[in-house]
């Protein structure tokens, strides 16, 4: 039986050309004129996941690894 992929971690979830799972951070796409330039800013362009929560990640997505 082929192992399906979690379709919601999919959609969140990059993985890096040196293997490392990438994710934005939350707060970023709306009310934005509210926040300061600071909470705007830090982890926009994607954060890399702890090695402690990758294995969990790895399970969710068999078939990218």
């Amino acid at each position: 039986m082929k192992l399906k992929s979690h379709s919601g971690t999919k959609k969140r979830i990059k993985i890096s050309s040196t293997g490392k799972i990438m994710y934005r951070k939350p707060c970023k796409k709306h009310l934005l004129i509210n926040k300061s330039k600071r909470q705007k800013s830090v982890g926009n362009m994607g954060v890399a996941l702890h090695h402690s929560d990758a294995d969990k990640i790895r399970k969710l997505l068999p078939q990218s690894f």
